[in-house]
């Protein structure tokens, strides 16, 4: 039988911009491209293992430090900002 859960712990995140100061802040990684140098795909590093980051995505910073990728139509449906 299935029931439902309510998650309890509240997350601290940010949405990524592609800054410097983030891209050093949560270790990212990136790809620049050969021909123009540009910066064209970010990668985050989880606890179950790198995962791609896009510009307007949400950084999350969970209970243990831990720190994952979410896509903003999903983080918008699924948290809400406490006060």
């Amino acid at each position: 039988m299935l029931k439902e859960y309510r998650k309890t712990a509240t997350i601290k995140a940010g949405q990524f911009d592609g800054s410097y100061e983030m891209i050093k802040k949560y270790n990212l990684g990136f790809w620049k491209g050969q021909d123009t140098g540009e910066i064209y795909e970010y990668s985050i590093p989880t606890k179950e293992g790198v995962l791609d980051l896009n510009i307007g995505d949400w950084i999350a910073t969970g209970v243990e430090g831990e720190h994952w990728a979410i896509d903003d139509e999903i983080f918008k449906k699924t948290y809400e900002e406490v006060d």
